[in-house]
C-alpha cells in the first residue's frame, strides 16, 4: 500500500465520520462533480468503518490481510444463496473503492493496477444493484450501488483528493499522476498535471 499514507501524516480529528463527510463534500464541490447524497453518505460510512483495521482486513486463522479481488469474485460466483452472493459483491466493491481511493499510488508497481480496481469495483456494485432491486433491502440500496457503479472513477478521484488532504507534503508525483491519467483518464489527474505545467495529450489516453 501507499507508503505516503502513514501514521505520521494522518490529520488528527475529533470525529472521523464528520471529517470524512466534510472532506468528501469539499472534494465534490472542488471537482465540480455530481454524486448522489445517499451514495455520498454510504461512502462516508464505508471510510469510517474501514478506518478500523479489523473491518478492512480478513482473518482466516492462518492469514491476516486482504483477499485478492479475483478471490472475492469467486466467492460471489460460488455463493450458496443470494444473500451470501450479495455480501460478497458488496465486499468486493467496498474494498476496491477504498483501495483505489486511498492507496492508488501503491498499485503502480503491482501486477494489477488502478484501472483493474476501478473495473472490478464498478462491476461488482453494478451487479449488486441489479440483483437486489425489487427486494426490501434493494428499495433503499439498489439506487446507491447503481450510482457508485456508474460513477466509480469519479468517486475514486474524490477519495484521492481526500487522501491528499491528509498529507503534509502538498507536492505531487508528476510521473505517478501521469500514469494514473494514462490508465484511467482521470479528470482530477489531468487537472493536477496542468497545475504543474504538464498538458496531457488527448491521443495519449489509454486504448479501449
Amino acid at each position: 500500500m501507499d507508503s505516503n499514507y502513514s501514521a505520521d501524516t494522518v490529520v488528527p480529528v475529533a470525529d472521523l465520520r464528520d471529517y470524512f463527510r466534510e472532506s468528501i463534500t469539499a472534494a465534490i464541490e472542488n471537482q465540480r462533480v455530481q454524486v448522489d447524497e445517499h451514495a455520498t453518505h454510504y461512502v462516508v460510512n464505508l471510510l469510517t468503518l474501514f478506518s478500523r483495521s479489523e473491518e478492512l482486513y480478513e482473518d482466516s486463522g492462518e492469514v491476516y490481510g486482504l483477499k485478492p479481488l479475483a478471490m472475492m469474485l469467486l466467492d460471489a460466483n460460488e455463493a450458496a444463496n443470494p444473500v451470501e452472493r450479495s455480501a460478497s459483491l458488496q465486499r468486493l466493491g467496498d474494498v476496491a473503492l477504498f483501495i483505489a481511493g486511498f492507496f492508488a499510488d501503491g498499485l503502480a508497481h503491482q501486477l494489477v493496477d488502478l484501472d483493474y480496481y476501478i473495473r472490478m469495483g464498478g462491476t461488482a456494485y453494478g451487479s449488486l444493484s441489479d440483483e437486489i432491486r425489487g427486494t426490501t433491502r434493494g428499495r433503499a440500496l439498489a439506487p446507491v450501488y447503481g450510482e457508485l457503479a456508474c460513477k466509480f472513477p469519479i468517486v475514486v478521484d474524490v477519495l484521492n483528493e481526500v487522501r491528499d488532504g491528509t498529507r503534509q507534503n502538498s507536492d505531487i508525483d508528476i510521473l505517478r499522476t501521469y500514469e494514473v491519467w494514462l490508465k484511467t483518464g482521470s479528470e482530477r489527474a489531468a487537472a493536477l498535471l496542468k497545475q504543474n505545467g504538464v498538458t496531457p495529450l488527448p491521443q495519449a489516453k489509454r486504448r479501449h
